[in-house]
C-alpha cells in the first residue's frame, strides 16, 4: 500500500472500483422495457435494482429461495406457457409474410426530418393487420434517422424472438431530372 494513503481512503477507492464492475441478479415481476420480460433473470446495477425495481414492485433479489419459488411458479405455468409460445409463434409466422415500407420525410440526401422508433414500426405493423405491442420491438440505437433497410428484434416470449426486416422509404413522389432548355444560340457578326 502506498504511504500517501491512509486506510480508510485506501478501501474507499477499492470500494469505488469495485462498486462499477459489480452486477446484481434479479428476478423480474413485471415487464420492463429495455429489460426483460416477466420471470427473466437479469444483471443490473446495484442501485437500479435497489433504487427503483424492488421498491415499484418490478422485481425481486434472485436468492436461492427465490430461485426455486420461480422454478416452481414456471413449472406450474407450463401449460399456459405453452400456449403463449404458440401464439407468440403464430405472430411471428404473420410477421414473416408482411413485408413493410415506411414512408417519411426526407431532406437532402437520405436523412429523414425527425426519426422512426419502435412505436412508428408500431403502428405500421398494425396498418398490415400485424398486432404487436411497441415494447416487445426493439431498435438497435433506438431511433432510425436514415432512409434505407433496417432490422428490429421484435421479442414476444422468453423463448421467442424474430429479427424483423423493413424498409424506410421517401414519401414524396419520385420526379424524373428535368432537362434544361437551352434557347438557340446566335451568331452576331
Amino acid at each position: 500500500m502506498d504511504k500517501g494513503l491512509n486506510l480508510s481512503s485506501y478501501f474507499f477507492l477499492l470500494g469505488s472500483k469495485l462498486k462499477r464492475t459489480t452486477t446484481m441478479e434479479i428476478i423480474l415481476k413485471k415487464d420492463v422495457e429495455n429489460l426483460g420480460l416477466e420471470f427473466d433473470t437479469v444483471n443490473v446495477k446495484p442501485g437500479y435494482a435497489r433504487n427503483f425495481l424492488i421498491p415499484q414492485g418490478f422485481a425481486l433479489l434472485a436468492t436461492p429461495k427465490n430461485k426455486a419459488q420461480l422454478e416452481a411458479t414456471l413449472e406450474s405455468r407450463k401449460e399456459e406457457e405453452a400456449k403463449l409460445v404458440a401464439a407468440a409463434n403464430a405472430v411471428v409466422d404473420q410477421l414473416k409474410k408482411t413485408s413493410i415500407t415506411i414512408p417519411a420525410k426526407v431532406g437532402a440526401g437520405d436523412k429523414l426530418f425527425g426519426s422512426i422508433n419502435n412505436a412508428d414500426l408500431a403502428a405500421a405493423l398494425e396498418k398490415a393487420g400485424v398486432s404487436v405491442d411497441k415494447k416487445y420491438i426493439r431498435i438497435p440505437g433506438n431511433t432510425i434517422k436514415r432512409t434505407g433497410k433496417f432490422s428490429a428484434n421484435v421479442r414476444l416470449h422468453r423463448n421467442v424472438e424474430y429479427n424483423y426486416e423493413f424498409d424506410i422509404v421517401s414519401d414524396a413522389p419520385v420526379e424524373a431530372p428535368a432537362k434544361k432548355e437551352e434557347a438557340p444560340k446566335t451568331e452576331e457578326a
